[in-house]
């Protein structure tokens, strides 16, 4: 039989024979060595005495990133080159002539397969799902070896010039997949109206179940299948059927749901025939300690972190991610926007431009049954000058948009295109959504309405993806923020950044044509792009740190979002407040509840009703004094308590002359900075390094505030983790022109 590869997912194979396990996911066995060899050189067995005769593999398991940790190495470059992976496997397909396949839920980002010396498969393209016949190649105990490759190619998407990490490896699932002889090898499935379409080569059984389990249809696929009143999928009930597709020996399963949308001319999105203000976020496929190989447990508990945000949206930016995302989205109630990696670079030839309609096609073929999904992205930041010229050529990429929007819509007539930021191709897709950055990258966030509703009036079709600000989790100011003003790009607070974000959710209330939008981002992310950031190589406009760990913003959502009871005081990252003696300090409580009340020190400073225009905070905001040195603060609603204890500081401070270290609990060290008085230095934001000697017992390049070994100073402090409390050594902390302090462990 001759040699092929599949571009299919058979993520969803139920097929059995015989009580064989036809479907095993390839989680541990593997070798790694992060450099290119032969594949001589991958088989060669280490001689006796010689060790040194082949390179030094590392055990490993998958799903493995090999920039897990360089990409937010602050002062190394990440790794852009090939790796190695090898494993041996016993190949015993249970079916006679069956087949047997290994299948890549995705790797990065030029991908060789070999069984033994034989290359049976290749793919480019770091995002989406293929499989690989390797039925010829492989019977009884094998040894295959899987080439990856990031090196920089601008005739590749995505382009370098993408402002996320191009990250290298077996980032995804692997399986080893047995298969009778006679499969499913391509099998659509799509909803038109109260109809189902089971599209393949072949007659097939259909067997489909309501969300209860009660069956509602069984027969062929002959014509499209008919469900009489179906339950309609939506964020607040996401009612999903289930189709059984059986050929043969071959069955698969496939998860499904009824729902219509509309953008209406000029807004607003409606679900079902009812408006719905599309309230969203973004998310990268990117976590701290692991980089792309996001653990199923990692993304289930990041997923379910968004719902409880109460977003109903969410645009997965910018290429294809894990089928798992798309059925956490369908069962969690998120509507989806997923695009290509067609970002930024400009136009490539023609190979570059048929990985864009291969990647497209893919996505479609692959996700389409999802009901989440209801638009395609076919790029991102199109208008930059690219890979391939200092001028963007604007004639090439309408002419690419405007095939891939045309292949979209004959993959897949019930759902619209997208695109994000390029002007003079708005014109080609269905929903457009042009870049307003409101108080970030311009003007000032009081202007966000008048901008909003400019593009509404504007764009038959608009969405706004992206809006938000930088944060860095752990710094916060004192000095109020002229709301007039705008204080246009901030200080990298979380201060400046709840403000921001609290303007932007109120105002989004009272444009009832706005269809809604996705702000800018859920978690702080991996980008080589930004090595001067507070924290360096991070993208840090995040809600949530790299890890997952909240920051104060995330609470700001949840209050205008969440329908769960939420109460959240400002400032539980924010240990030392400043000030003069006897001067009123703002509190802010985070509440969907009706009416909060506060205590200052005990005493109840008053009682506040909820109400979204009254700003900041819904109108749960008290301005009161604080006395110096520890003050406790409690919040009340009808349902929660918070409280927060922290130090009031009424001493002034001069310059940083001064660095000392000390040890919080187990595993935590703190930085802090002081003037020539002895005073805390509550407002630098001067840069702090951390080493060891003795042993590697630092927790770095996680690429959190408790993870970098160098990091700016959030108020005058900046802390890292240990990792190893179990062997002695010296950590020692140091700032420009000051000397290092120094603290032994244990």
């Amino acid at each position: 039989m001759a040699r092929r590869t599949l571009l299919l997912s058979l993520a969803c194979l139920l097929a059995t024979a015989a009580g064989a396990q036809v479907r095993q996911t390839l989680y541990e066995g593997w070798q790694f060595v992060r450099t290119d060899l032969t594949i001589w050189e991958v088989l060669r067995p280490v001689k006796a005495g010689k060790p040194e005769s082949v390179p030094l593999w590392t055990a490993v398991s998958l799903p493995h990133c090999y920039n897990a940790d360089d990409g937010v190495d602050p002062t190394t470059n990440y790794y852009e080159g090939p790796a190695w992976y090898r494993t041996t496997l016993n190949i015993d397909n249970p079916y006679p002539n069956g087949h047997t396949l290994l299948e890549f839920e995705g790797a990065g980002q030029k991908t060789d397969v070999y069984v033994g010396t034989q290359k049976v498969g290749s793919h480019i393209g770091g995002y989406d799902h293929w499989t690989v016949d390797i039925t010829d190649a492989g019977r009884g105990r094998v040894t295959v070896a899987v080439r990856c490759d990031n090196s920089r190619d601008v005739e590749m998407i995505p382009s370098d010039m993408s402002d996320f990490c191009l990250y290298g490896g077996l980032y995804r699932h692997v399986h080893l997949v047995y298969l009778p002889s006679d499969y499913l090898a391509d099998v659509q499935l799509y909803v038109s109206g109260d109809s189902v379409v089971v599209s393949c080569d072949k007659r097939v059984e259909v067997e489909l179940t309501n969300p209860a389990g009660k069956v509602v249809f069984r027969g062929d696929n002959a014509q499209p299948i008919v469900v009489k009143k179906p339950e309609k999928w939506s964020p607040d009930a996401p009612r999903l059927y289930t189709a059984r597709i059986t050929y043969g020996e071959h069955s698969l399963q496939r998860k499904f749901g009824f729902r219509t949308f509309e953008f209406k001319p000029h807004g607003p999105f409606k679900l079902n025939g009812r408006r719905l203000l599309l309230q969203g976020t973004h998310r990268h496929e990117d976590h701290a300690g692991v980089g792309a190989a996001m653990t199923d447990e990692q993304i289930r508990s990041e997923m379910q972190q968004i719902k409880e945000m109460g977003a109903n949206f969410i645009r997965l930016g910018h290429y294809q991610q894990s089928d798992l995302v798309l059925q956490l989205c369908d069962s969690l109630g998120l509507l989806v926007w997923e695009e290509i990696p067609w970002c930024r670079g400009g136009v490539g030839g023609d190979a570059y431009q048929a990985q864009a309609h291969r990647m497209l096609e893919n996505m479609i073929r692959q996700h389409r049954h999802h009901p989440s999904i209801i638009l395609w992205g076919l790029g991102n930041e199109n208008d930059w000058p690219g890979d391939f010229s200092t001028e963007i050529d604007t004639t090439a990429v309408r002419q690419l948009m405007a095939s891939l929007n045309d292949l979209a819509h004959r993959l897949d007539p019930g759902r619209k295109t997208v695109i994000r930021r390029c002007d003079f191709c708005a014109d080609i897709v269905d929903v457009y959504s042009p870049s307003i950055w409101a108080g970030w990258y311009s003007r000032k966030f009081t202007d966000y309405r008048e901008m909003e509703e400019g593009a509404i009036a504007k764009y038959p079709h608009f969405l706004h993806a992206e809006w938000g600000a930088d944060s860095h989790a752990g710094r916060h100011a004192e000095t109020g923020f002229d709301v007039e003003a705008g204080d246009r790009n901030g200080d990298w607070s979380e201060s400046y950044a709840v403000r921001l974000f609290d303007w932007h959710l109120k105002e989004q209330l009272r444009m009832p044509n706005l269809t809604g939008s996705a702000f800018w981002t859920f978690k702080d992310f991996c980008t080589p792009l930004r090595p001067e950031n507070p924290i360096p190589y991070v993208n840090q406009k995040g809600v949530c740190q790299r890890d997952g760990t909240p920051k104060e913003s995330y609470y700001v959502f949840q209050s205008y979002w969440s329908g769960k009871p939420m109460l959240h005081i400002y400032g539980h990252s924010w240990p030392v407040r400043w000030g003069a003696v006897g001067e009123e300090k703002e509190i802010l409580v985070y509440s969907n509840e009706d009416e909060v009340e506060l205590f200052v020190n005990g005493t109840s400073v008053g009682k506040r009703k909820r109400n979204p225009q009254d700003y900041p905070a819904q109108g749960f905001h008290w301005r009161v004094p604080l006395q110096a040195g520890s003050n406790t603060v409690q919040a009340h609603s009808k349902h929660l308590t918070d409280e927060i204890t922290f130090e009031y500081q009424t001493e002034p401070w001069g310059p940083p002359a001064s660095i000392r270290l000390r040890r919080i609990g187990s595993d935590l060290l703190e930085a802090q900075l002081y003037d020539a008085n002895g005073v805390r230095c509550l407002d630098s934001s001067d840069w702090i390094e951390f080493s060891s000697a003795g042993n590697d017992a630092l927790l770095r390049n996680q690429g959190t505030v408790t993870g970098s070994y160098r990091i700016q100073a959030a108020n005058g402090r900046a802390q890292i983790r240990l990792k190893d409390l179990s062997a002695p050594c010296v950590v020692a902390a140091r700032a420009a022109g000051l000397d290092a302090a120094f603290l032994s462990i244990p």
